[in-house]
């Protein structure tokens, strides 16, 4: 099985509320429809670096791009099987404040990215609703700093 490599960025941005902003979408996975609850992320373009993208990708895919990153949150690693290719995925999240709640409309890449639809969710239970477990684990971390407490190394 052919393997394709990934380096992505994204944040966990919250609100004045203690909210988390998610991206949710139902698409079709294999004949079924999966609800998807994510965490805005994407491709480091070429040249980018990983900051950058981030908040490129979050403003891209949610329309919110008032952001202002407070600290790094590190790197997670995933790997999937997707269209007859494994897939190997560093993923690397920021810690980011909404600066003003202006929202513009998101820009979508994909017909996919397009079925994604931006919602603030409670950060003290964010993580549990998550697809993934390493944006479980993001959300985790995330809640942790905000409350005051260390995050394990």
């Amino acid at each position: 099985m052919k393997t394709k490599y990934h380096k992505t960025a994204g944040g966990v941005v919250i609100n004045g509320r203690n909210e988390v902003l998610v991206i949710i979408r139902d698409i079709e996975r294999e004949g079924q429809i999966v609800h998807e609850v994510r965490l805005p992320k994407g491709h480091i373009d070429p040249g980018e670096s990983a900051k950058s993208a981030a908040v490129r990708e979050v403003c891209e895919e949610s329309g919110y791009c008032h952001l202002r990153i407070t600290k790094d949150l590190g790197t997670g690693h995933s790997s999937f099987q997707f269209a007859d290719k494994l897939h190997e995925r560093d993923e690397q999240y920021y810690l980011m404040e909404l600066t003003d709640p202006r929202h513009q409309p998101p820009q979508p890449m994909s017909d996919e990215e397009a079925l994604f639809e931006p919602h603030w969710i409670p950060l003290e239970t964010a993580a549990e609703q998550m697809t993934y477990e390493t944006e479980q684990d993001f959300v985790a971390r995330a809640w942790k700093l905000v409350q005051g407490l260390e995050l394990e190394t």
